[in-house]
């Protein structure tokens, strides 16, 4: 039985200077990897 795996602090776009990747890519990327969820913690300014 595979073990899954979820990511419960990303930061994306959002989150001035401390993230990187636009929402949709992240989404895109835990398909492709299978992920069956991904936790956007972004802080500060959050707009968009």
């Amino acid at each position: 039985m595979a073990r899954q795996f979820v990511h419960l602090h990303v930061h994306t776009e959002y989150s001035l200077l401390d993230g990187a990747i636009r929402c949709g890519e992240l989404a895109a990327r835990a398909v492709e990897y299978g992920m069956p969820a991904v936790a956007m913690t972004d802080h500060g300014a959050m707009y968009g």
